[in-house]
C-alpha cells in the first residue's frame, strides 16, 4: 500500500487528483441511501421500494431510507432526485408513470426521463388486476364491458392520482372496449382503495399486490388480468386479452434511476446488486405471491425499454384524451 504521506508536491497532487474518481466510486456508500417513491405510502411501488431496499441495505452496508414525496402524477418526486446530488445516495423508484406517462401528460414536466437520470436496471413487472365492488352485477370482464355499454356515464372507477398507471391502464382499457366511464382520481392508492371498498366508486384497475388481496378475502370481485398470461397468485382469473380483446397489455414496470452524472462505477455496482437481490428465490416467491414478476436488465436495456415505452403511451394519452389537471 502506498503511504500519501511519503508523497511530495507535484507528484502527490497529481497521485490525489488520479485516486479521487476511483476512490469516491470505491468508497460508495459512505452514508444511508435515500430510496425516493414519488407516491403515497401503500401502492406497488411503495411495497417494491421496502422489499429492494432491505435486499440493498444488507448488501451494501448502510441503511437504505424509503421516502414518499408524492404529488403530480410522481413528477415531484422524479424531480428532486433528477436535481439531487450524482453521488449514489439518491435513487428514485422509477415507473411505468414517472418514466414514459408523465411526458405526455405534462407539457412542463421538470425533468427528462432519459437525460435527467442514470439508468440501473429494472427490477420488476406487477400486473394490474381488474376490479369491482361486489355491488357490481358483473363476474367477467365481458359482463363489465357490457354493463358499462348500458350504462355510459354512470360508472366510476378509482385511481392513485392523474396520470397513473391505474390511470393509463384504465384509459388504455376505454380505448380498446370503446367505454364511457368518469375518472375518479385519488391522492395516492390507499384512498382510492378505501372508497372502493365502500362502494362510492365501482372499479379499479392497478398492481395486483394492492388489490389481489382483497378480492382473495371477498372484499372485491377479480375479472380480468393486465398481462397476457395468468398470474400463478390467481390462477382463475383470466386475462383481459382472454376476454375478447386480444393482445390487450397493459402492465406496470418498476426500474431504479440515479441522478445524471453518477459515476460509471456506482451505476454498476446498484445494477449488480439489484440483479442479486430480485434473483433470490424468496424474493421471487414473493413477488409472485403479489402478483408481480422479478425482471431485470442492463442499464442500456432499461433506457431503451423507456424509450420504445414513452411512444406506446403517448398514443393512449392522445387518443384517451388524458392531460395534467
Amino acid at each position: 500500500m502506498i503511504d500519501r504521506r511519503t508523497l511530495l508536491g507535484a507528484g502527490a497532487a497529481s497521485f490525489a487528483a488520479a485516486l479521487s474518481g476511483p476512490a469516491r466510486a470505491q468508497a460508495w456508500p459512505s452514508k444511508s441511501i435515500t430510496l425516493v417513491v414519488p407516491f403515497t405510502p401503500g401502492g406497488s411501488t411503495d411495497i417494491l421500494a421496502r422489499l429492494l431496499g432491505q435486499k440493498l441495505q444488507a448488501a451494501l452496508g448502510q441503511s437504505v431510507v424509503v421516502e414518499s414525496r408524492p404529488g403530480a402524477g410522481g413528477s415531484i418526486g422524479s424531480e428532486a432526485v433528477a436535481k439531487a446530488a450524482p453521488d449514489g445516495h439518491t435513487l428514485l423508484m422509477g415507473h411505468i408513470g414517472t418514466l414514459a406517462v408523465n411526458p405526455s401528460i405534462y407539457p412542463k414536466l421538470n425533468y427528462d426521463p432519459l437525460k435527467s437520470f442514470a439508468h440501473v436496471s429494472m427490477i420488476a413487472r406487477v400486473h394490474n388486476v381488474l376490479v369491482v365492488n361486489p355491488e357490481v352485477p358483473a363476474r367477467t370482464t365481458q359482463e363489465l364491458i357490457a354493463y358499462i355499454k348500458a350504462n355510459p356515464g354512470k360508472l366510476n372507477y378509482a385511481t392513485g392520482g392523474n396520470g397513473s398507471a391505474a390511470h393509463i391502464a384504465t384509459a388504455a382499457l376505454a380505448v380498446a372496449a370503446g367505454l364511457d366511464i368518469v375518472h375518479v382520481p385519488y391522492r395516492g392508492t390507499a384512498p382510492a382503495m378505501t372508497d372502493l371498498l365502500g362502494g362510492r366508486v365501482q372499479l379499479m384497475f392497478t398492481g395486483a399486490p394492492v388489490v389481489l388481496p382483497q378480492a382473495q378475502a371477498g372484499k372485491l370481485r377479480a375479472l380480468g388480468v393486465s398481462g397476457l398470461n395468468r398470474l400463478s397468485a390467481a390462477p382463475d382469473v383470466p386475462t383481459v386479452a382472454e376476454a375478447g380483446l386480444p393482445g390487450f397489455e397493459a402492465s406496470q414496470w418498476y426500474g431504479i434511476v440515479a441522478p445524471a452524472g453518477t459515476p460509471d462505477a456506482v451505476v454498476a455496482r446498484l445494477n449488480t446488486e439489484i440483479v442479486k437481490a430480485m434473483a433470490d428465490p424468496a424474493v421471487i416467491e414473493r413477488l409472485a405471491q403479489e402478483g408481480a414478476e422479478s425482471w431485470t436488465t442492463t442499464p442500456d436495456a432499461f433506457r431503451a425499454h423507456i424509450t420504445s415505452e414513452t411512444a406506446r403511451w403517448a398514443e393512449v394519452v392522445r387518443k384517451a384524451g388524458i392531460r395534467a389537471e
